[in-house]
């Protein structure tokens, strides 16, 4: 009973809590000091037409590091368990036949997600997408492939070096602001160069390729796991 009467009295202290929370917002009038900066002065200091891009990967540098850095452990854990499970299995894999559509059409539309992929991360500083969205594009086609062809075997080895290779470089990027403009992941090391372009907003281009490498590279490895873990009956 009195178990009871506690979670009675916590229910309705949050709704109290939420209730007076309710009653207080509202519509912003205008916007705050640190959004009217990025908004006013964003696209001189940074040189990018999408200022979202501008936000993400400059004056929130850190944040996007944080959120590369949640990707890859929760990726690393998943792979972790995985592989445990796969080193307990001992059935053969048996896997259920496709059709031949689909094999014929992942043929021709998996090298059209990948160089749309590509294309999102590469105009992210022009257009909306970015490193993540470009990423988990190119993981989408590497699912397409895996439904065409369960048996086809994805090297690892490769995922790793690009992995790696984007993770370092993103992170040697961000130190270069540091050390040669205003701060971490400041794109203005490099020259801004002419608004609205394709080479523009200075370091932001390069950033993105690399969070989209390493973002696709990561969720391809989840997949990949998954798909060797799966046992399927014919």
């Amino acid at each position: 009973m009195l178990k009871k009467i506690f979670f009675l009295l916590v229910l309705a202290g949050f709704a109290v809590m939420l209730f007076n929370a309710y009653g207080l917002s509202g519509p912003d009038q205008q916007l705050n000091d640190v959004a009217a900066h990025y908004a006013e002065k964003g696209p001189q200091e940074v040189g990018a037409a999408n200022l979202v891009a501008s936000v993400i990967v400059t004056y929130r540098g850190l944040d996007t590091l944080g959120e590369v850095t949640i990707l890859f452990l929760a990726a690393s854990i998943i792979g972790f368990f995985l592989k445990a499970r796969r080193d307990n299995q001992r059935a053969p894999k048996q896997v259920r036949k496709t059709s031949e559509i689909l094999e014929t059409a992942a043929k021709v539309i998996t090298p059209v997600i990948f160089l749309f992929g590509i294309y999102v991360f590469i105009n992210g500083h022009l257009t909306p997408g970015g490193g993540f969205q470009g990423g988990a594009i190119i993981a989408s086609g590497l699912v397409l492939m895996l439904l065409a062809n369960p048996v086809k075997k994805i090297n690892h080895n490769i995922i790793r070096v690009i992995e790696s290779i984007s993770g370092f470089s993103f992170i040697l990027l961000g130190i270069f602001g540091l050390l040669l403009a205003g701060g971490f992941l400041d794109n203005a090391f490099l020259p801004l160069g002419d608004f609205g372009t394709l080479l523009s907003a200075g370091a932001v281009p390069l950033i993105y390729i690399f969070i989209g490498l390493k973002v696709g590279a990561e969720l391809s490895g989840i997949v990949s796991n998954l798909q060797e873990t799966q046992k399927e009956q014919i």
